[in-house]
């Protein structure tokens, strides 16, 4: 009959209890393995019974966090709770023969907890890469929100002008595409100071991927039935054309093209 092995998890908090229900039962204590992991260290209780191995795994023990010992109920785990003590700094409390921190004589203390140049750059890098993850999903998610709430907005908004009298709604739309364009003037302007900084070369592909994308948002609005006043203003920061030729929203004459003709 082989060997059959288990792995299960187990709680700090339960460790006592769970050691003396194993004594109770007949179990018999195997080892204490202690792994370094990037979350602490992960403990593993092995204990044996009727061609049984079951492996009792404790994840994420820090420095900080205190280990009841189990030699109240197995005396030969002091060999091993000294060991996770000394090579791994782990807070065993409560050890029935505790050698204090001097079970081996090391040159350094905790040296299982030393780590190379080499494997903190890859934790720190990974760690990196997993904060700009989330960072990542939490922008879309915020948009996505927030794209909702616009769409919302806008319906609750029509709902109500369609509820007021005709006059009435027609001087609110009239503030509102106001404010829009007033709006859309003033990035225009922002985008024009910029632009006006780069080189003619660069301006002109600057303001040929700003004239795309009026063009797609216009044909997305178009799709979908949206008001021309209430997001027509946005085209309207956008330059008109895509060889480099300011547009009459740009403040330039339209005449400029006969100059010196």
């Amino acid at each position: 009959m082989g060997l059959q092995t288990e792995f299960l998890p187990l709680s700090v908090d339960a460790l006592p209890a769970f050691a003396a229900d194993r004594k109770r039962e007949g179990w018999r204590f195997v080892q204490l393995l202690a792994v370094r992991t990037d979350a602490g260290c992960d403990l593993v209780y092995s204990f044996m019974k009727d061609g049984l191995l079951e492996n009792h795994v404790v994840e994420g023990v820090t420095k900080e966090t205190p280990v009841p010992s189990i030699t109240d109920q197995f005396l030969a785990a002091f060999v091993f709770e000294n060991e996770a003590h000394d090579l791994f700094g782990i807070d065993i409390r409560d050890i029935a023969i505790d050698f204090g921190g001097k079970f081996y004589q090391l040159a350094q203390s905790e040296p299982m907890t030393i780590i190379s140049p080499a494997q903190k750059a890859a934790r720190d890098k990974a760690a990196k890469a997993a904060a700009a993850k989330a960072a990542k999903e939490r922008s879309a998610q915020g948009e996505a929100a927030g794209a909702g709430g616009t769409a919302g907005g806008a319906e609750d908004l029509e709902a109500k002008l369609s509820g007021m009298d005709p006059e009435k709604a027609a001087k609110v739309r009239a503030a509102m595409e106001a404010k829009a364009k007033k709006e859309a003037a003033a990035k225009q302007a922002a985008v024009d100071e910029k632009v006006a900084a780069l080189d003619p070369e660069k301006a002109a592909k600057v303001k040929a991927a700003l004239a795309a994308k009026a063009a797609r948002e216009k044909a997305k609005r178009e799709q979908d039935g949206a008001p021309e006043g209430a997001d027509g203003a946005e085209a309207a920061a956008q330059p008109a054309d895509a060889d480099g030729a300011a547009s009459p929203a740009q403040g330039a004459p339209a005449a400029v093209e006969g100059e010196g003709e």
